[in-house]
């Protein structure tokens, strides 16, 4: 199927809102605004002509500059809707193979080209996003690099093209008896090379681990040359190199080949849920499963709002509604927090971990809830991204923000985090916010939280309405210690407030490594900031 070009999905893969949910948002924050949208047409007579020279691997073709031109950030979506990108790469080169890229970078190099590698194009940050420079832009798609290369079954690792995009990564390796598990929300876009150039983290990394428990080694083309870094269990050698190259966005090479560590296919897996009466008691349980080491392969706390929000917009009104009078009998009435969970495992094991989560959620005050919405949850997990599309038609914008603290500044860093998104959204304006734990830690939780909010009259204000938002959601997270990101990234629009992550020793030394590998900024310059070595 074709991919969208100004959006996210293939065309034609629409999911209907449900009338429940478009009606709870409008009575939140009021009926939308419509933006005039852009015809593909009109934005490729936009397009200027290539600065490139001339290469038999670069196409210079109209079309695929527009597709490779954005992300899924929200700047992104106003760029493509608008209409109005500003900045086209001058050129998509496609390889099939590492040399090939390599000859790419070489010849990039000798031309004083900038590149950007380009995965599955579902940045949230601006990774992929072309700046306006003198220096023509090459945008290097690694979708043709999509395959299986090898499987060590005795020591269970299988090393995947870059380009190989979720679902096909775990269609090759179920058909051989095995499982990857890395499951972010971008999973039917977003590909094995993003993943650990970005440093991604799946929805059941409890069980299968974060992208850097899965990244084993791998190939990268650098302008110095070709890394190989070789798959060893454990070592104490010096710095990791894969922990060097991981999170580094394009900026020191392009990885090519992935080594991943896999698993046999489970024997069990299904979802559930619980319903706890408060905030409080439920982050409780959820802290007490998480510092008890209880197995589960992912949990999930959505906050009153999210829980209310998510009920009407997955089961509809009068399943709410239904679900909401048994939870009230149940001594959990409005104001209940929603617990998802998953069981993986073989059936002693996941029996013995569903055994275990109940009783805490029992201590807690709260109760089972089954596996009908833990179904219901498996089969959209991978949704909630389609939902900008059926808001937008709407007058909706939506968009998300994480971060990751200590349990002890989880509860202040949500509640700050939210009130500085309600603060900034425009005057006489409102904001439908939420927000859910994604990831524990036994030190701490991930928050991710989700805003719904009415366009203006024109693209432009949208615009800074939302960066407002942005903003203040950033300054919170810096001003609580929380990373400015736990799982999509810096890329350009995180890259204000690195540094304080960071610090400025940790600057100078990140800069100094960038610098070693591409003296001349060419390598997607901008994202994780600008360097000035």
């Amino acid at each position: 199927m074709t991919r969208r070009w100004n959006g996210w999905g293939n065309e034609g893969s629409n999911f209907p809102l449900r009338e429940a949910g478009l009606a709870y948002i409008q009575s939140q924050i009021g009926h939308g605004r419509l933006l005039a949208d852009a015809t593909l047409e009109a934005v490729a007579a936009t397009v200027p002509p290539s600065r490139l020279p001339a290469h038999p691997m670069v196409s210079q073709d109209i079309d695929k500059r527009i597709r490779h031109a954005r992300g899924q950030s929200l700047p992104d979506w106003y760029a493509m809707r608008s209409g109005r990108f500003d900045v086209f790469p001058d050129g998509v080169a496609e390889p099939t193979q590492s040399s090939e890229v390599q000859t790419l970078l070489h010849w990039a190099q000798q031309n004083q080209i900038n590149v950007i590698p380009y995965g599955g194009g579902t940045s949230v940050a601006g990774h992929i996003t072309p700046q306006a420079c003198e220096r023509p832009v090459l945008t290097v798609s690694m979708a043709r690099m999509n395959k299986l290369i090898s499987l060590d079954p005795v020591s269970q690792i299988a090393r995947f093209g870059a380009g190989t995009p979720g679902p096909e990564l775990e269609r090759q390796l179920s058909e051989k008896g095995y499982v990857l598990g890395h499951f972010p929300q971008s999973f039917e876009l977003s590909t094995v090379g993003g993943w650990v150039a970005s440093r991604s983290s799946g929805q059941q990394s409890i069980r299968y681990g974060r992208i850097e428990q899965l990244f084993a080694g791998g190939r990268i083309e650098t302008l110095r040359g070709t890394l190989s870094i070789a798959t060893i269990p454990a070592s104490s050698a010096g710095p990791d190199l894969r922990e060097i190259f991981m999170g580094t966005e394009g900026r020191m090479g392009i990885i090519t080949e992935v080594d991943v560590r896999v698993q046999r296919l489970p024997e069990h897996e299904s979802f559930h849920v619980a319903f706890i009466p408060t905030w409080d008691a439920a982050i409780k349980v959820v802290r007490d499963l998480a510092q008890s080491k209880v197995q589960v392969s992912m949990l999930r706390l959505s906050n009153p709002e999210e829980t209310r929000t998510h009920l009407l917009l997955g089961a509809g009104g009068w399943q709410a509604n239904l679900l909401n009078r048994y939870a009230a009998l149940r001594g959990s009435p409005d104001g209940k927090c929603m617990v998802t969970f998953g069981t993986t495992g073989s059936q002693r094991q996941t029996q013995f971990v569903l055994s275990e989560v109940k009783r805490f959620v029992k201590m807690g005050g709260g109760f089972y809830g089954g596996t009908y919405m833990g179904k219901k949850w498996a089969h959209a997990r991978f949704r909630s991204p389609h939902l900008r599309q059926g808001f937008w038609t709407h007058g909706y914008s939506i968009d998300t923000l994480e971060t990751c603290v200590n349990w002890s500044k989880v509860t202040e860093t949500m509640s700050k985090l939210e009130q500085a998104i309600q603060a900034h959204c425009g005057d006489q304006e409102r904001a439908h916010v939420f927000s859910h734990l994604s990831h524990v830690y036994t030190q701490g939780s991930s928050i991710y939280t989700t805003y719904f909010f009415r366009n203006s009259d024109t693209y432009d204000a949208t615009l800074a309405r939302w960066r407002a938002m942005k903003n203040a959601a950033s300054n919170v997270i810096q001003e609580m210690g929380g990373t400015i990101s736990h799982q999509h990234g810096v890329g350009r629009d995180h890259a204000p407030w690195l540094g304080a992550e960071k610090g400025p020793l940790g600057m100078a030394a990140i800069g100094q490594v960038l610098q070693y590998f591409d003296k001349d900024q060419l390598l997607n310059k901008g994202c994780l900031g600008d360097f000035h070595v």
